[in-house]
């Protein structure tokens, strides 16, 4: 192994807070959600019905959200290949079949300890400065 995947092995173990909070948030994400999930599953309950089916409200909150995860997986696809993270397709199929309060902040964590990762790397001379800071 060389010094350098030695270095990269080592940046990619640190936790910014940041990375941490949204690691929490997508923890409190993913327990808020299927504790009603599985709430609707024992009761067999009609889920979709239900989300979609209740009254405008509850429909306009169906289409918020709809609109915010089409956004959240474009920003996961176009900014993971940007950074070159892995596993997106992870990501966005949690979107769908777990949730989005879980996957978004899931890959924000993710994402910040890629940065961090990036920073630590280039203070210490073993990776190029992309030059994307500035115009």
């Amino acid at each position: 192994m060389s010094a350098g995947a030695g270095a990269a092995g080592r940046v990619r173990g640190r936790w910014s807070a940041a990375a941490v909070i949204y690691l929490a948030l997508a923890l409190v994400g993913l327990a808020g959600t299927w504790t009603f999930n599985v709430i609707a599953i024992v009761e067999k309950r009609d889920f979709l019905g239900e989300w979609f089916g209740s009254g405008p409200s509850v429909n306009s909150l169906g289409v918020d959200l709809a609109v915010v995860a089409v956004a959240a997986i474009v920003f996961m696809l176009v900014e993971g290949r940007r950074l070159g993270m892995r596993g997106l397709a992870i990501y966005v199929l949690l979107v769908p079949f777990v949730a989005l309060a879980f996957a978004f902040p899931l890959f924000l964590s993710a994402r910040e300890r890629r940065l961090a990762g990036e920073r630590a790397e280039r203070a210490s001379g073993t990776m190029p400065d992309s030059g994307s800071g500035s115009v």
